[in-house]
């Protein structure tokens, strides 16, 4: 049973790069997001509104871990701040793991997330320096967490196969 790990920053493609991994692979891709979702009965965002930010890390932990432990091979794709908290980071140097942190720059990120920041609501209401500021500034308190990750890829400048390509030769 082998777990791929995908991580890094909203907007550094960890979805799409899966969806496309998993095709490739024919390994099922998972999101952890939407596990959380399916197993609360609620959104991410009533999660945050209804119980609040420790109850929501605590729903995460205990998926990541679950999904971890399961039989089969999964492909997961973790949120933006899934590494940061409940020492989940040390959760991606586990046997049978293979994390890859995406790594994206502050520019390719920015461009990446304005064009449907309205889906995001950290970011929704930010205007273009303030969304600037707050990518770098999350970025820079994230990046111990993101680099426990096993193996790095930039993702700037790629396109998504090419990225799928380079995680590719990291498991191979």
């Amino acid at each position: 049973m082998r777990k791929i790990v995908l991580l890094g920053y909203m907007g550094c493609g960890k979805s799409t790069i899966a969806q496309n991994l998993s095709k490739i692979t024919k390994i099922p891709f998972l999101d952890l997001d939407e596990c959380i979702e399916k197993r609360a009965n609620l959104s991410i965002n009533e999660i945050f509104s209804q119980h609040g930010e420790v109850y929501f890390r605590k729903l995460e932990h205990e998926m990541f871990v679950e999904l971890l432990n399961s039989p089969e091979n999964v492909i997961i794709g973790l949120g933006g701040g899934t590494p940061c908290y409940a020492n989940n980071h040390e959760l991606l140097k586990g046997e049978n793991v293979a994390s890859v942190y995406l790594k994206a720059s502050i520019d390719t990120l920015y461009n990446r997330l304005v064009y449907n920041k309205s889906k995001r609501p950290l970011i929704a209401n930010m205007n273009e320096e303030e969304m600037r500021e707050f990518i770098a500034k999350h970025l820079f308190d994230r990046s111990f967490y993101y680099n426990q990750a096993q193996h790095k890829v930039v993702v700037d400048g790629k396109s998504v196969e090419e990225t799928v390509q380079d995680i590719l030769g990291i498991l191979a």
